[in-house]
This record gives structure tokens, sequence and C-alpha cells, in this order.
């Protein structure tokens, strides 16, 4: 929660100040071509997100996985926050919980924790992104019941 609060100015809603497109975009590349190599294969991404928080997603295809399942990372303009999830966010309780049901292999999941942190950013577990959103911001919620967290760095606005 430390570096959530620290990254939540509620002047800087979509990206945080000093935010670069351009050093966004190369990073991004980056981190993509590093979890390209370590699955061997292309992944699907969408970058550069309009409306919203998140920077991009990358997924990385079922057929790959240990398990069958899709790995879903999604990077937040607000460097260092990604988060990872097997099939899709929400689709279960966490990291924890798709492995205890066997959708999620914990060397996939070490896979892409070491590209993301080689690249210094910090993975922040989806139960803790889905607690109900109490920072600085006013946020302009438009989906049903309270913001969380997700919603602010990850959500669209």
């Amino acid at each position: 929660m430390e570096i959530l609060r620290r990254l939540d100015d509620p002047e800087w809603l979509e990206f945080p100040s000093g935010y670069s497109g351009t050093e966004a975009a190369a990073l991004f590349s980056r981190l993509v071509g590093q979890i390209d190599s370590h699955f061997s294969t292309r992944c699907e991404i969408d970058r550069d997100i309009q409306d919203s928080a998140q920077y991009g997603r990358i997924d990385v295809p079922g057929e790959v996985a240990v398990c069958g399942t899709r790995i879903v990372v999604l990077v937040s303009r607000f460097k260092p926050l990604a988060m990872v999830a097997a099939d899709n966010p929400g689709a279960f309780f966490g990291t924890d919980d798709a492995r205890a049901e066997g959708e999620l292999d914990a060397s996939d999941l070490e896979k892409v924790g070491r590209a993301l942190s080689g690249l210094g950013y910090v993975v922040i577990p989806e139960e803790l992104l889905t607690n109900r959103y109490d920072g600085a911001a006013r946020l302009l919620f438009h989906g049903s019941g309270e913001p969380s967290w997700w919603d602010r760095f990850f959500g669209s606005f």
C-alpha cells in the first residue's frame, strides 16, 4: 500500500508528473521482448490504452503456459506498477488462487516476475488492488460499486 499511496497524486490521474510516453514505450517494448523470449513465442500486446492509467497489456498465450491458461501482464503508466493475472484480471482472487486452482504454474509466474523486476517494475498483487480506493484523488468512476485501487492505477477514466 505504501507505493500506491506514494504514487497517488490527485493532480495527476491518468499519468504521473514527468511522464514520458517515449520512455514508457521503450521500456514496454523491452518487457515484451523479454517475455516473448522467456516463453519462446510472440505475445499479443495492447499498448498506450486511451483514457486509462494503464499503459499496456501483454497476453502470454495459454498454449505456451504450463497449465494451458493465458497469463496477462498489465503495466501502469505509474511506473513501477505492474500486475499479473491468470486468464484475465478478476478471473481469480489473485495469482495464489490461480495456482491453487491449477491454472498458473510457479515457473511461468517466475518467468514473468523475472522480466518485470529486471526492468524495475514492482508487481502489485491483484488482491491488494481490489481493495476499496481511499486515496487522495477524487475519481470520476464509471463502474458499479466503489472504486478500487485497480481503478486508480489500471482503470479507465
